[in-house]
């Protein structure tokens, strides 16, 4: 299979880099055209690259892993992510009237002018930076594991790191969001088909989805109820799945999206499109990692289910070969969508604050994506964890900055100090409780560092003054055009 892999990623490379310097023509000058796409991104493309950005490594080798771990909890995990994207119903439309209304290119630089501090978007900024290069060194390790298991370690695990670290790095420098957009668009199409023929090929090989099922349920019935083989209890349920169902506002390399789509419409098409495609996907996953507890059981590590399932005679060669470009697809284009949004945190809340004038933010925002990928990689060799409990890490660590985005738009009361102590103090729990492994009461890191952040930023606003001129300017022009469109 070996030769033929690194015959098809090589293809694959080739294709991407041509597609994404093919979007450098009629690329313009300044920030909103090289991150945000000069907002003129249509419902289709956004739809596909939303998808691309969202579902990365941890779908086919993260849920796989999860489901052949702790069974359908996995499914429901996943599910309530879904649920979550209603939040996008709520909150896109006012990210996207706000962002015309001031021009904001990040999340950080709109609560930044809601609350009338640069501090506030400074410190989601650095909670970004944070918690996002673990999760970029998530899909890194996503693609090691992937390409050394199928070639037996003839590519190994570093290798396969530097090959998807440096297909993201060269995707977003060419043209930044223009060419996000493009290659996550050809990508998310690899991905869904590829992993959709190897589905059919494996439940073929186990007799066909009647006998698929039967044999399930004789073989793993534990897998199959709740909470299931010992993964899942409730605590550990809910601690994974709320940092999931906020997933779309607290992590900026997604709600930044919110800017990109050319109008309401286009951003409901997203919607829908990204809704159908993030089913059907989960639906591929959560089969694929109950097929994997079937033909290859008894795996100490969940996150090597895909790999050894790759290498078994159920999985044709070349099936298996355009499979794992589809996943190495899926994580590089969840990679390069963060470092373009940690680029334009940097450059946009962090250096254009201290450099006033303006100058260089392009320069600066390239040399983070830079030192992100570096980070990534050193982050993504120490090999941590299940890859889904670190993916679910990232996001409980983000959870922090959902109090100052609700408020934002629906309480006028809160302030900037709220804000600011709500991001740090919670953000320090969280990484703390992580990091040890303690949780108080039993109540997990997420739940205790989400209800914290809602805490401070609750208490902090009421014992500080708020800024009521600045929150009545901002909301003006947002609820104008949620009346002009229909929206409440």
């Amino acid at each position: 299979m070996t030769p033929g892999l690194i015959a098809a990623l090589t293809v694959y490379a080739l294709i991407g880099i041509g597609v994404a310097f093919a979007a450098r023509r009629g690329l313009g000058a300044g920030a909103a055209e090289y991150y945000l796409a000069g907002r003129r991104a249509g419902g289709i493309i956004s739809a596909l690259s939303y998808g691309a950005t969202t579902y990365s490594a941890f779908m086919m080798v993260g849920l796989a892993g999860l489901t052949y771990a702790g069974g359908v909890g996995a499914l429901g995990f996943e599910l309530v992510y879904l649920a979550g994207l209603g939040l996008v119903a709520i909150f896109g439309p006012r990210f996207w009237l706000a962002s015309r209304a001031f021009g904001f290119i990040t999340p950080a630089e709109m609560l930044s002018h809601r609350y009338a501090s640069r501090w506030v978007g400074a410190v989601m900024a650095l909670t970004a930076c944070v918690f996002l290069i673990p999760y970029s060194a998530v899909q890194l390790m996503g693609i090691g594991y992937l390409v050394s298991g199928v070639t037996d370690a003839a590519i190994g695990f570093e290798q396969g790191i530097l090959i998807g670290a440096a297909l993201a790095l060269i995707w977003t420098l060419a043209a930044g969001m223009r060419s996000v957009l493009w290659t996550d668009a050809l990508q998310v199409v690899v991905m869904l088909v590829t992993s959709l023929i190897a589905a059919g090929f494996v439940i073929a090989a186990l007799g066909g989805p009647v006998a698929f099922l039967e044999s399930t349920r004789a073989d793993h019935g534990e897998w199959l109820s709740v909470p299931g083989p010992g993964l899942f209890s409730l605590t550990t349920f809910i601690g994974l799945t709320v940092p999931w169902f906020f997933f779309s506002i607290s992590n900026p390399q997604v709600s930044q999206r919110l800017f990109t789509t050319e109008s309401i419409g286009a951003m409901r098409t997203m919607l829908l499109g990204f809704l159908i495609l993030g089913f059907v996907y989960t639906l591929i996953s959560v089969i694929w990692g109950f097929s994997a507890l079937q033909l290859v059981p008894d795996l100490d590590q969940p996150d090597l289910a895909t790999p050894r399932l790759l290498a078994t005679d159920a999985v044709p060669a070349p099936v298996a070969i355009v499979l794992v470009v589809g996943i190495v697809a899926a994580a590089v284009s969840t990679v390069d969508s963060i470092l373009l949004s940690l680029s334009a945190l940097a450059a946009r809340d962090l250096y254009r604050p201290l450099a006033p004038s303006g100058g260089h933010q392009m320069i600066a925002g390239q040399a983070v994506i830079l030192i992100v990928t570096a980070l990534a990689i050193l982050f993504a060799r120490l090999q941590l964890d299940l890859i889904t409990v670190l993916s679910v890490a990232a996001s409980s660590g983000l959870l922090v900055t959902v109090p100052s985005i609700v408020g934002c738009f629906f309480w006028r009361r809160g302030t900037a100090s709220g804000a600011i102590v709500s991001m740090l103090g919670a953000g320090v729990v969280v990484t703390a409780l992580q990091l040890t492994g303690f949780d108080p009461l039993g109540i997990p890191a997420s739940i205790c560092g989400g209800a914290l952040a809602v805490a401070l930023f609750v208490g902090v606003s009421l014992a500080t003054r708020a800024d009521s001129a600045r929150a009545d300017a901002f909301l003006a022009p947002v609820e104008a055009g949620l009346a002009e469109h229909r929206i409440r």
